[in-house]
């Protein structure tokens, strides 16, 4: 049979110290993951990433001395040679600062106050690999903050430009995707099988040159494909 996979090692970046530890305590009582290091601020964070290279960072955004979109964009952003895997844990009263961090490279999101089992799922799809994006977060880029994601999209921008490079069928897809919907309920919405939505995921991320489904999601609402309201 096939070995057992390494434990998920997950660093917790969080100046409160009271939700710190029960972060702590949530991921290091799962089998598969491995809580490896702590840090209180976003400096120190950077610094624990950089020396223990954990498979996810679990980041906050409002940190003392740096805050979670700076530390996310010197772990996760274009400068970054190895970019870390970065979910971001935020709260409502905070959400204007999405876009930001997910243009610094975070590879999703979920919010403060989700139960255990989500917090736990969320760290797992991304060490997957994957993006997460919460669908309230979703909602709250697409309406909210429409305008400031969209800032002058024209049909001759580069984002107008990279998206010709897709087929119709992908660029159907891709609007679903902006829309915050997961494989399995693309695959119901245009009848196809949940595999094939993967490949088709695949090719678009591909085509484009997009690390995950996150900058799928920011390129789509900054070509204007996703409208606000």
């Amino acid at each position: 049979m096939s070995m057992q996979p390494s434990p998920i090692r997950v660093l917790v970046c969080e100046d409160q110290a009271l939700v710190r530890a029960g972060f702590v305590t949530i991921f290091s009582a799962q089998p598969d993951m491995d809580v490896v290091g702590q840090a209180a601020d976003g400096r120190a964070g950077i610094l624990r990433a950089e020396e223990l290279k954990p498979d996810v960072v679990v980041m906050d955004i409002r940190m003392p001395l740096l805050d979670g979109i700076e530390a996310t964009r010197h772990l996760a952003g274009p400068d970054s040679p190895s970019p870390a895997k970065i979910l971001i844990v935020t709260t409502f009263n905070v959400d204007e600062y999405v876009y930001d961090a997910l243009r610094a490279g975070a590879s999703g999101f979920i919010l403060k106050d989700a139960p255990p089992p989500e917090l736990i799922n969320a760290v797992r799809t991304v060490a997957r690999g994957e993006s997460l994006l919460a669908p309230a977060v979703t909602r709250t880029l697409i309406g909210r903050f429409a305008e400031r994601i969209r800032p002058t999209a024209t049909p001759s921008s580069p984002e107008h430009e990279r998206l010709k490079l897709l087929t119709p069928r992908e660029h159907e897809v891709l609007l679903l995707i902006s829309k915050g919907l997961s494989n399995a309920e693309i695959a119901a919405e245009l009848v196809l099988s949940p595999e094939t939505v993967k490949t088709y995921v695949s090719r678009i991320l591909t085509k484009l040159d997009l690390r995950d489904r996150v900058q799928a999601v920011v390129l789509a609402y900054q070509a204007g494909l996703v409208g606000g309201g």
